[in-house]
């Protein structure tokens, strides 16, 4: 099913997932697949592992989504070191499996690693991939506060614009913790024309090292009380799992009254945290 047929019918409610790295066997992630497919997300995106360390187990941990836990599936496709026919592969790939939706994306360099760079930007590799096979789902990503690179926020939504004008399909953004940031990038959005849907990238800041060093590397603002959170909470595990998961409900409980087209959970593989979130939000989507 493509993802984007989703938004005309409800409120989408996605996941994501890693998956394992290469030392690690495929079935390590089948438990949390199945709690997760449990939750009935409207799909579970999958990534390529920090630091591409999931190697080429995109594909097979989203197949395993789609066919074994009968769940629609999102593969995410990081360009910056592949090359044309690297991609075509790729494609071949996720048509075999019958996986029709991409999360098309520049990546990150890799320390040590040198980038291919024939895709320099992710519209690059959208644009390419339209033109081999227009029957995939493009979802591409956006940055609430602007990427890091970006020189200014108007220069940010210009970029943006020209992914979906290459032909992406919907959007996921990255996350933040403040809403009115992210309304003022809707407000950014429409009037730069991008009129695609646009799902809220939520990471539940359940732990504390994990979340200064989410926010050391993207750049988003933490508001004063998550930072008293981390003070207060921080050295207890479950008191600041409990509390991140109040405070990513109360996020999402604002975001869904304003309207917003969907709300994409990071679980970073925590299907405890994500069944929380979803069992409390579940009369609302």
């Amino acid at each position: 099913m493509r993802t984007t047929d989703l938004f005309t019918q409800k409120t989408v409610f996605s996941l994501e997932v890693f998956p394992p790295k290469r030392d690690m066997p495929l079935e390590s992630i089948y438990p949390t697949l199945q709690e997760l497919s449990r939750l009935h997300p409207d799909f579970i995106s999958v990534t390529c592992g920090a630091n591409g360390q999931g190697g080429n187990r995109t594909a097979e941990v989203a197949a395993t989504i789609k066919h074994t836990y009968h769940c629609e599936t999102v593969a995410h496709l990081p360009c910056l070191y592949l090359t044309e026919d690297d991609v075509r592969h790729t494609l071949q790939e996720l048509k075999v499996h019958g996986i029709e939706n991409i999360l098309a994306l520049r990546g990150d360099e890799t320390p040590g690693k040198t980038p291919i760079r024939v895709f320099e930007h992710a519209a690059d590799v959208i644009r390419f991939i339209k033109e081999e096979d227009p029957s995939f789902t493009i979802l591409g990503a956006c940055y609430p506060e602007g990427h890091t690179e970006a020189k200014t926020l108007g220069a940010d939504i210009r970029y943006l614009k020209q992914k979906v004008d290459a032909g992406a399909d919907e959007l996921i953004s990255q996350l933040f913790f403040d809403n009115e940031l992210f309304y003022r990038f809707l407000e950014r959005c429409e009037i730069a024309a991008i009129n695609v849907p646009i799902e809220a990238g939520i990471m539940p800041v359940t732990n504390k090292k994990q979340i200064e060093r989410m926010v050391s590397l993207c750049g988003a603002t933490l508001p004063v009380k998550y930072q008293r959170l981390l003070a207060k909470y921080g050295h207890s595990p479950v008191a600041m799992r409990d509390a991140g998961i109040a405070c990513a409900v109360e996020q999402i409980i604002d975001l869904l009254a304003n309207g917003v087209d969907g709300i994409h959970v990071y679980t970073m593989n925590n299907p405890y945290i994500a069944g929380k979130i979803a069992a409390a939000i579940k009369n609302l989507i």
